[in-house]
């Protein structure tokens, strides 16, 4: 079982002297980065590499720099600016988010946990994140890197992919520094160490500032006791999902069903990811027959 750790201190004060040195230099984390563009980027950060996330959080934010700029247009335009950055209920989620904040809470992300909590699609990590990065709160922010990082080195073994256990979340908190903003700073300095040193294929041991404290080095690195499989993408009804999407979202009219079938070879398949498409709300059937996205959006008039 995992026990708090006994001396923080012996970790605290060279991931953060690392951090200082090393952090990259990303939007969300300027002293000028607004709780909403701290809030979007952890929406898009879900499942997603920051290379990918850092064109889409500058368009998105560019395009609308607060809550009530994006709740002020359809659901429809959300899901186009998303593009192809994957998994395209976050843009939904998002859009639901910022009419939220626009009715509730003044056009401001909330700065409470619980408040947050309550928002669509932010769980109990993406809250903390966004209550520590945007406020300086003291959370622990339990990402998979975080994970990673904390399990090598106490407990020598890469935590498996379900949810934290308990045991993960008291170690955490156990070694969050007691000043708030220094615990934020923690966080996102053990996040970082995660995700440029101690990688989950290549870790970098010779740079890293704990290394002489990290139980799984001095086991001599064990393999996982049981490694993720990779997902397959090609021919899933995810592609197939994303096909039907990019349709409606590159055209300025909505489209029949005949015009998904080029797309997919599957007719079968081609029926059961439109479906999906439209029970998660991603998608509109329209009365004439067509498809189109949510509602709202001037292709619909």
């Amino acid at each position: 079982m995992t026990v708090p750790y006994a001396n923080p201190a012996a970790l605290t004060e060279p991931v953060l002297a690392w951090y200082a040195r090393n952090a990259r230099d990303l939007p969300w984390r300027a002293a000028d980065a607004s709780p909403w563009s701290v809030l979007v980027s952890e929406i898009m950060l879900q499942q997603t590499p920051v290379a990918r996330v850092l064109p889409a959080h500058g368009r998105w934010l560019a395009r609308w720099p607060a809550p009530a700029a994006l709740a002020a247009e359809p659901p429809a335009e959300a899901i186009r600016q998303w593009g192809r950055l994957g998994y395209p209920r976050r843009a939904l989620r998002l859009h639901e988010t910022a009419t939220i904040l626009t009715r509730r809470h003044d056009g401001r992300v909330p700065p409470d946990y619980q408040a947050l909590l309550a928002l669509p699609g932010i769980g109990g990590y993406t809250a903390a994140a966004v209550a520590s990065f945007a406020f300086g709160q003291r959370h622990a922010v339990l990402d998979t890197n975080v994970r990673r990082v904390f399990g090598r080195l106490i407990t020598g073994q890469q935590p498996p992919a379900a949810a934290p256990s308990a045991a993960e979340r008291r170690l955490a908190e156990s070694l969050l520094p007691a000043e708030p903003a220094t615990a934020a700073r923690w966080s996102v300095a053990v996040m970082e160490l995660g995700a440029l040193v101690c990688t989950a294929a290549s870790p970098r041991c010779a740079d890293c500032p704990v290394a002489r404290h990290c139980t799984w080095l001095a086991l001599g690195q064990p393999a996982p006791d049981g490694r993720r499989r990779t997902q397959r993408y090609d021919g899933t009804d995810r592609q197939c999902r994303g096909r039907l999407l990019a349709l409606l979202r590159e055209s300025d009219v909505p489209a029949y069903r005949a015009h998904f079938d080029a797309l997919w070879p599957d007719p079968l398949q081609l029926d059961r990811a439109l479906d999906g498409l439209v029970a998660d709300g991603l998608v509109d059937p329209l009365p004439d027959g067509r498809y189109a996205l949510p509602a709202g959006s001037s292709q619909n008039q």
